[in-house]
């Protein structure tokens, strides 16, 4: 993590904070907290914690409101939905990401935010504002943003590549990692098959499905936080990941690189929110305004390495990654799309679809890899009037194939429980 941001510094600015954050709420309400305890659930590694000098925010929140900090982890936000959903624990704080926000919304998880606890909100941005996870902005406040993209080693990939297609090249069989959760991976497949990510059309979903069976052929690695260590030990030739994490790991391993490829990203925003069974709201709103004092944001965004959404830290140009191409890219440069919550019948077949995906076997010699990106097998033989197929005519191809199997197989099923229950 980048730690370039002297303790003592921000210790002697904190202690300046209480003088200028103005609440709504009773000062003596605030002083009452004194003594009572904060539980905080965050994705690891997702805070400056003190290590190598840096702040340690949740320590600098105690000193200052005298309210004990419980904080736990969680390695993506399943894991994390999993866990609260399943009872039994009890949370204050939460940091979801956008589509996992709006889901917990849906379902009741949160409650609102009484932004009168939270004045430093005015230093997030209106292109942050009202997204369409929470229309409303009522349930959340953003914590970080970034993008998705492929981290590749220098020293072992020939040519730099532009494309998710990369991560299905039988030339790196057995060094390619991917993501070991269904969404930013079918995101993945989706991007190269030029789909919607929030589509609601099961066909697209299980076209999706079977280019990720496609990549079984190359025996990727499944990795969430492990793809830290492959990547800067150089045990892998690329990986997907967040731009952010590239940066902390390219520290360590000057040899890796990074690209927003072609196709188009996924574009994410977190958010510090309040559950629904919090039972230190009041706590749980201080804290989160906390987070948005202009030197705790600046001492976050040093140490997670991600792009900021607060106006104060990339306007900062003592920033350690003031301007940063990969952090803050030119709007418009590339394609992106946000995650939304799916239905929960999309849902449910995501999930039966990433089990058949990471269950699935190739058989030997297998391959429609050349029907979706074009190859030097059988299948590139000459059609009609000697023309080989596009890699796009192939890919397309199949999957109309697909979808029309798909539909056939519908009416076949139609036609059939018709005809018996007249039978009956």
């Amino acid at each position: 993590m980048k730690k370039r941001i002297v303790c003592v510094l921000f210790t002697l600015v904190l202690a300046l904070l209480p003088c200028v954050t103005s609440y709504a709420t009773e000062q003596s309400e605030i002083d009452a907290l004194k003594g009572t305890t904060l539980y905080v659930y965050n994705w690891g590694e997702y805070i400056s914690d003190g290590a190598d000098d840096t702040l340690d925010v949740n320590k600098a929140f105690e000193e200052k409101y005298g309210i004990e900090v419980v904080y736990e982890t969680y390695d993506n936000n399943e894991v994390m939905y999993s866990k609260l959903k399943g009872g039994g624990v009890s949370y204050d704080v939460v940091i979801p990401s956008d589509y996992m926000i709006e889901r917990m919304i849906a379902e009741d998880m949160l409650q609102p935010i009484d932004f009168s606890n939270v004045p430093n909100y005015k230093y997030i941005p209106e292109k942050y504002r009202n997204l369409a996870h929470d229309p409303e902005n009522k349930y959340s406040v953003p914590y970080t943003v970034g993008m998705v993209g492929l981290i590749y080693n220098t020293s072992m990939v020939e040519e730099a590549p532009d494309s998710w297609t990369a991560l299905w090249d039988e030339n790196y069989s057995d060094s390619i990692l991917m993501f070991n959760n269904p969404r930013d991976a079918f995101a993945i497949a989706q991007s190269i098959l030029g789909m919607d990510y929030n589509n609601e059309s099961p066909a697209s979903w299980r076209v999706a499905a079977e280019l990720l069976k496609e990549q079984k052929n190359v025996s990727p690695a499944y990795v969430n936080d492990e793809v830290f260590l492959k990547m800067e030990a150089g045990e892998a030739a690329m990986a997907p990941y967040y731009a952010g994490d590239f940066l902390t790991m390219q520290e360590n391993n000057p040899d890796l690189d990074f690209v927003y490829p072609k196709e188009g990203v996924n574009f994410f925003v977190d958010g510090a929110c309040v559950l629904r069974g919090a039972k230190n709201k009041l706590a749980a709103e201080l804290y989160i305004n906390f987070l948005l004092e202009p030197e705790v944001a600046l001492a976050n965004a040093e140490y997670i390495c991600y792009a900021s959404p607060h106006t104060e830290v990339y306007a900062n140009t003592e920033y350690s990654f003031y301007e940063d191409e990969i952090l803050y890219p030119e709007d418009g440069k590339f394609k992106t799309q946000l995650f939304l919550n799916l239905d929960p019948e999309i849902l449910a077949l995501m999930s039966t679809l990433w089990d058949d995906v990471k269950n699935h076997v190739p058989s030997s010699g297998s391959g429609n890899y050349a029907f979706f990106f074009g190859g030097d097998s059988d299948s590139n033989a000459s059609v009609d009037d000697g023309e080989a197929m596009t890699p796009e005519a192939k890919r397309y191809a199949l999957y109309i194939g697909v979808f029309a199997l798909l539909c056939a197989s519908y009416v076949v099923f139609r036609y059939a429980r018709k005809k018996y229950r007249e039978n009956i």
